[in-house]
């Protein structure tokens, strides 16, 4: 194929670099690619995705921005075939680029699931409300709003379509715009899956922008209000994170690096249980997925001293029948690596760790490739190495050969199995293998100080398992120490980090009306017409009705427990009440509630179509025989709902604040509940 010039993407436009870096096939090593950012003003691109993108973006509510994730996803998945093409050039299997396209495509969806736990506005408020004052006439409360800068996201060659889209879709769900940096080496397909996105239409303009070439200089730019994650070596990450602008604007920065993650197999497996079996085929994926350049990949296998050879004997069997070549001939399970500079960095690496260890399983000159010359591609075969002595030679702790590249390592109890993985000095990912819970729960603890995430495997879980090297978006990815002490995903956590957290002060009215949600001892708007009686659109927060009261008897508690079968003590034996905290028979909690909805519940049909639920309820004093109750019912939150198909009715989820009190009006239950509101536009 002919040599493309590969595009940027900056301030609206595509914008073709001169000359530039070769980029090359890693199966031919033929150049396929150049890349270069050469005319680029980082200054003006960081300017217009503040003062274009930006704006646009904190326009649209976390549900828009949610369904507009959602669009992108469904839009990407029908040209995933075409992004498969592509990356083979990387020397990626189909399993490989699944789990860099598909993988990248289901952060996007995973996101925009999100948005459901966001309220259907441009902000989230986050907490409880605090109560500052003795009369509650003065509360506080926490707002977080989108950062009004722009996030740059420099990532790493081994994921270049995951690595852009788990990190974009967290930013433009919490409203912010970004700069997209691929590593060079593989940006074509990073570029190819942008320029699909741009093709789409469905981001607002100036969301996001790309650089295929270098990016040197960028940071010389960067404001107040900017984040900056980088996914790579741990010295880059340090050298940028030390960057003057980084320490003088403030500005978040997010390191993930390569780490010398690990996996243990626990002291009570033997080789006869399926753990064994299951902890082999980990390995063994680990070291050969993506030919090991994930940051995530096994480096240290640690097993019981007296399991090594086991171990040794079924890894070399496994790895043996690892058909190494062109991902794109039948039956080749490995390809080469991303580049010819990235084997030669991975050979230096690993005479590095041979003078302190001896590799047992492979060799670093002869092995065979199918359907390719090795020479000019960037083969290379499995490796495991034995350590006997790793407290003493402990290279394999701190030298990692970023490729098909691992290390046996014996311990004797598992304390010293805990030791051995917290020498890693910080890893995003640990693998546990067991069939014997209080193992993982003394593992666990001991090592999770040093880990960003720990998988614990066994036969009740491995067919659903996603595998240690697989971060996934509701959890955090990142860890402590050498793998940068960042985190990034997490579900809503993640969208968390590009917002900033505001503390609010003011009466409850005042706070109410700012965060659009009712707060205790707020003013509250009484109407002729019962709030059920009102469709979505018309309810405000803050809508209330004052019910009528009921007095409580001895007959409804009695009554209550033959219904319910609740016979607790409390309730019914007023002779077992010594040494409690109650006077004489006490009405039932969920009684009290049941009666609460008897009182508020309008009961003809209108456009309430259904209890949802109830959160937060809470038991605050004890009811008796002879006390009088009362509800007050108030509109606490309205969220929208999406019509799931053109003939859904149009509604939306209405919290309610149940306020349970006596007739000293002090609250004896409080309560949210959920229905779900018929809109009087069914459009």
């Amino acid at each position: 194929m002919s040599v493309k010039q590969l595009k940027n993407y900056a301030e609206g436009k595509w914008v073709a670099g001169k000359d530039g870096d070769a980029l090359y096939n890693a199966v031919t090593g033929d150049t396929i690619f150049t890349a270069s950012s050469a005319g680029l003003d980082f200054g003006a691109m960081m300017h217009y995705a503040r003062k274009v993108g930006g704006p646009a973006l904190r326009k649209l509510t976390f549900h828009e921005r949610g369904r507009m994730l959602k669009a992108l996803a469904m839009y990407l998945m029908e040209r995933k075939e075409y992004f498969y093409e592509i990356s083979a050039y990387t020397g990626a299997t189909r399993t490989d680029s699944w789990v860099d396209i598909e993988g990248g495509i289901g952060n996007l969806f995973a996101n925009a699931s999100l948005r459901k736990q966001f309220p259907d506005e441009r902000f989230y408020v986050d907490g409880e409300a605090a109560k500052l004052s003795k009369n509650g006439t003065f509360i506080g409360h926490h707002i977080m709003v989108p950062l009004e800068g722009v996030a740059i996201h420099i990532n790493a060659f081994n994921f270049p379509v995951w690595g852009m889209l788990e990190k974009i879709a967290v930013n433009l769900l919490a409203g912010v715009p970004a700069i997209v940096k691929p590593a060079t080496l593989t940006s074509y397909l990073t570029e190819a899956v942008f320029e699909e996105i741009i093709k789409s239409n469905i981001l607002p303009e100036g969301s996001l922008q790309l650089i295929c070439g270098s990016a040197r200089g960028i940071l010389d730019h960067i404001e107040n209000g900017d984040v900056v994650t980088f996914t790579g070596s741990a010295s880059t990450g340090q050298q940028l994170k030390s960057h003057p602008r980084i320490v003088s604007e403030a500005v978040p920065f997010n390191l993930e690096a390569d780490s010398l993650n690990c996996s243990v197999l626990g002291p009570d497996v033997t080789t006869d249980m399926p753990e064994f079996d299951i902890f082999i085929k980990e390995v063994v994926r680990e070291i050969t997925t993506k030919a090991g350049q994930k940051c995530t990949a096994i480096r240290r296998i640690i097993v019981p001293a007296d399991k090594v050879e086991d171990v040794q004997i079924a890894l070399g069997k496994r790895l043996k029948g690892t058909t190494l070549g062109d991902p794109s001939v039948e039956g080749v399970r490995m390809g080469p690596l991303a580049g010819l500079t990235q084997r030669e960095e991975v050979r230096e690496r690993v005479q590095q760790l041979a003078k302190s260890q001896q590799i047992v399983i492979g060799d670093l000159e002869n092995f065979e490739v199918v359907g390719a010359d090795k020479n000019k591609g960037a083969f290379l075969a499995p490796l495991v190495f034995l350590n006997t002595d790793p407290f003493k030679n402990t290279d394999c702790h701190n030298i990692e050969a970023f490729g098909p590249v691992s290390t046996i390592i014996p311990y004797n109890g598992i304390d010293e199995a805990i030791e051995l993985a917290r020498m890693g000095k910080g890893s995003l990912v640990c693998s546990l293998i067991t069939a014997d819970d209080d193992i993982a729960m003394d593992f666990v603890l001991g090592a999770a100080a040093m880990h960003g995430r720990i998988l614990v495997l066994n036969r009740d879980c491995v067919k659903e398992s996603t595998g240690h090297g697989s971060p996934m978006p509701l959890l955090v990815h990142g860890g402590p120490g050498r793998a940068g002490g960042g985190e990034e995903m997490g579900g809503k956590r993640g969208v968390l980090h590009y917002m900033q957290r505001t503390a609010i002060q003011g009466s409850p009215t005042t706070i109410g009306r700012i965060t659009n949600v009712y707060q205790q001892g707020g003013k509250q708007n009484e109407s002729e017409v019962h709030p059920f009686r009102k469709h979505f659109e018309d309810l405000k927060v803050g809508d209330t009705v004052t019910t009528a009261k009921h007095t409580v008897t001895e007959a409804d508690i009695t009554n209550f427990a033959n219904v319910s079968g609740d016979n607790f003590y409390a309730h019914m034996d007023a002779t077992s009440l010594e040494g409690t905290i109650f006077e004489g028979r006490v009405a039932h909690g969920y009684f009290i509630l049941s009666k609460a909805a008897g009182l508020f519940v309008d009961a003809k049909k209108g456009p309430v179509l259904l209890n949802y639920g109830i959160d937060e309820a809470r038991f605050t004093k004890p009811v008796y025989p002879g006390m009088t109750i009362g509800v007050r019912l108030t509109v606490k939150e309205r969220v929208d709902q999406e019509k799931r198909t053109e003939d859904d009715i149009a509604k939306g989820i209405v919290k309610w604040l149940v306020d349970v009190y006596d007739e000293t009006g002090e609250t004896v239950a409080i309560a949210t509940i959920l229905t779900m509101v018929k809109k009087r536009n069914q459009d």
